[in-house]
């Protein structure tokens, strides 16, 4: 099999103690070719809103030969060791067209640690590496020490030599979803791809916590958001509608990777950009250039060959009702 490329992708956010019930949200992006100087992205056009991305490309093969490439979307990294230890959304619902028609996707999974590729090492073992614990703990002695000693596995509840004790996987799963296609010579060949978003959110935004905004934990997710002072003003006066200054507002967060976009032999020809909120009542902030309102729910960005340089990453306040 061709090598994947493959992207970490999305980080958690840490979230302040209030938002002790949140869920946080692990960003997908769109398709990734392997690397090749024959096919260009001409263009992009990207809707994103809490219940649905939908992307259409249009790519171009620009020599005279049919190019077979692989085509992946990969998934955000799931860490094992801290799965139980939160609240994570994931991306779901893959629907993927070559010119308006299905494509079945394969899925390649990996197990990573700090780096290295472990997955031929557990291949004989039989450990299924999404769902591991299970065949950990009916593994032979030898091989249980063996997966200890490289970090694969830890033991739950300390450092136990006896018969009862039990073991935890620690590596990361790194999944691509993936197929081959042909991209015709000199032609144009459009590709779309739909599914849920990983969306995180807290039943109170933190943005309402006492001198949060302030702190640099508060400063750096105003800046990640591109929070200005109107959006800010319309959180206070959604709390004070509330009934109290530090009210428990929604928050909902949405996340997709852009830069992969960055990665082509040149700019993307046409690139469109709507975001959605949801309901006119909301509050919305994102960072990007050229924002213009279209709907009470709807914003655009156009570039024309442009390479983004930062991710996609929505902020949705909603007034409590």
């Amino acid at each position: 099999m061709n090598k994947l490329m493959s992207l970490a992708l999305g980080a958690l956010l840490v979230l302040p103690a209030l938002a002790n019930d949140s869920t946080a949200e692990m960003g997908a992006g769109g398709l990734v070719l392997r690397k090749t100087d024959a096919i260009d992205m001409v263009a992009e056009d990207l809707y994103v809103s809490p219940n649905k991305v939908r992307v259409s490309y249009v790519f171009h093969n620009r020599t005279d030969k049919d190019v077979h490439t692989v085509v992946g979307f990969p998934m955000p990294d799931e860490d094992l060791a801290n799965r139980d230890y939160g609240d994570v959304a994931y991306p779901h619902d893959f629907v993927t067209r070559v010119a308006g028609k299905p494509v079945t996707m394969a899925l390649e999974v990996r197990a990573v640690l700090n780096g290295k590729d472990h997955t031929a090492m557990l291949a004989p073992l039989k450990v299924p590496l999404e769902d591991p614990d299970t065949r950990l703990n009916q593994l032979a002695r030898a091989d249980q020490d063996r997966l200890l000693a490289l970090g694969l596995a830890t033991q739950d509840g300390g450092d136990r030599a006896d018969a009862r004790r039990h073991l935890v996987a620690a590596w990361t799963v790194r999944r691509t979803y993936h197929w081959t296609q042909l991209f015709p010579a000199g032609r144009e060949l459009a590709v779309e791809h739909i599914y849920v978003p990983g969306t995180g959110g807290s039943i109170g935004t933190a943005l309402t916590m006492r001198g949060f905004r302030s702190g640099a934990e508060g400063k750096a997710y105003i800046a990640r958001y591109c929070t200005d002072a109107a959006f800010l003003a319309g959180v206070d006066k959604f709390a004070r509608a509330a009934g109290a200054e530090y009210a428990a507002l929604p928050e909902v967060r949405v996340q997709y990777i852009l830069t992969t976009g960055a990665n082509w032999r040149a700019p993307i020809g046409n690139f469109s950009l709507v975001v959605d909120k949801g309901a006119p009542e909301n509050l919305i902030s994102f960072c990007a250039d050229g924002v213009r309102k279209i709907s009470p729910t709807r914003f655009e960005v156009r570039h024309s060959n442009w390479r983004p340089n930062r991710d996609l990453d929505i902020l949705i306040i909603k007034p409590r009702h």
